[in-house]
């Protein structure tokens, strides 16, 4: 991969701008989703508001040849669900909803877990931890320290609640394009890897799963589940390196505490 892009002041501004924008997304989305409503229909009702409210670009639409605007994962699909007009959420079911959108030139990159309905404590807890897991990740990020501290923090979390972390996707650089350097594994050593500095943006996205790590994609091409069909869960936000830690561009709403 290319070399890491580090912003100034001028193009966080912007990117911090269409992180705002993508929490609002998800805002108008908290609502919406409820069993009953297909992924298809999450889809339509996202770029409606990107496109329509927003004046803003879903990213991934188009982006290496994907069709829709945002991704659906529900219960086994690891990631990179597609949208369908006749998947319909049924409760007790938790989906992912991974939207990117674009203003101003620059793309902010987040995902949320939705719980359908009451869920099972052993969902519930999947979910949680792996909230949990990506912001141990997060607060590694500081000036100084490496890549290796992210993904060890998150690795060390999850397989102490007894979960495995999914090692085929990763988290990445992201600016002006969707993926850029470097890559930001959930997985590692402390102290190992590459080095973090004032301005490089990037995602920490980990995917954990109730089971085994193993995951195989399906014929779409796209769709990504469990091998051992267990429950896997991820989040998502876009964080920048500041001079004293960390700013989570995509922050919503709801995670003030943070």
């Amino acid at each position: 991969m290319s070399e890491v892009i580090l912003k100034n002041p001028e193009q966080l501004a912007l990117m911090r701008r269409a992180g705002q924008l993508l929490a609002q997304v998800f805002a108008d989305l908290d609502g919406f989703i409820r069993a009953g409503v297909t992924t298809m229909q999450i889809n339509d009702r996202a770029e409606a508001f990107i496109v329509e409210t927003l004046k803003a670009r879903p990213a991934s639409k188009g982006q290496y040849g994907f069709p829709y605007s945002l991704n659906t994962s529900v219960d086994q699909v690891v990631c990179h669900g597609m949208p369908k007009v006749d998947e319909v959420l049924q409760e007790g079911s938790i989906i992912n909803v991974d939207i990117t959108l674009e203003q101003g030139g620059y793309i902010a990159d987040s995902s949320k877990m939705y719980r359908i309905g009451a869920i099972s404590e052993e969902a519930r807890r999947l979910v949680d931890t792996t909230y949990e897991a990506l912001w141990k990740g997060i607060e590694q990020v500081r000036p100084g320290a490496t890549l290796g501290d992210i993904g060890h923090a998150i690795q060390q979390f999850a397989e102490a609640a007894g979960y495995s972390v999914v090692r085929e996707y990763c988290g990445h650089g992201i600016g002006r394009q969707m993926h850029e350097a470097p890559q930001v594994l959930h997985y590692g050593q402390r102290g190992m890897g590459l080095k973090l500095k004032p301005g490089m943006v990037f995602t920490i996205e980990p995917m954990i799963n109730q089971g085994a790590r193993g995951t195989r994609t399906l014929k779409d091409g796209w769709t990504v589940i469990t091998r051992d069909g267990g429950l896997s869960a991820q989040w998502e936000h876009t964080v920048a390196v500041t001079e004293q830690g960390y700013e989570v561009l995509t922050l919503r709403a709801e995670e003030g505490r943070r």
